[in-house]
């Protein structure tokens, strides 16, 4: 990747000003090193502000110039945002399939299960919900690891 540019990005995101959060960020994008990392900045910009029709636009644009080839972190991350903007959207259940289908990955450590869990409620399956948000605490546990698992089984009858 280009550092200059990463680190134009993290300039944008380090700015605490949504005002022109989209102005500042399209900026930076138009000078992208590749069109599926400007598509993938310009959506989270989106994103923040609210703007979720944008984002998904731009987020499935990311997607099909091939940031998972191009970014494996950024790919993970789109997964947890674009399926967090779909959630917003009322679109609880494709949510739902796109984290169910999305591996783990160090860039985003349990924030999968923690979306995950907001798009099962979103979709009315609590204990669902309650389940997964308890099973991705278990491993940052110091002790009743056992038990809590347990206990997260027993929600949805295992």
């Amino acid at each position: 990747m280009n550092a200059d540019w990463e680190k134009r990005v993290e300039a944008v995101w380090a700015d605490d000003d949504e005002s022109t959060l989209v102005e500042r960020m399209a900026a930076v994008a138009a000078d992208a090193p590749h069109p599926a990392l400007a598509a993938f900045e310009l959506g989270g910009a989106h994103d923040s502000v609210g703007r979720e029709a944008e984002a998904l636009e731009l987020y499935e644009r990311a997607a099909a110039a091939g940031i998972a080839d191009l970014d494996p972190d950024r790919a993970a991350q789109l997964a947890i945002q674009r399926a967090s903007t779909l959630r917003n959207l009322g679109r609880a259940d494709d949510a739902i399939a796109l984290l169910e289908a999305a591996p783990a990955h160090p860039a985003t450590g349990a924030a999968r299960e923690v979306f995950l869990a907001l798009a099962l409620h979103s979709a009315g399956r609590d204990a669902e919900a309650l389940r997964t948000a308890i099973e991705a605490l278990v491993p940052s546990l110091p002790r009743y690891r056992r038990s809590a698992a347990a206990y997260a089984r027993e929600l949805t009858g295992e």
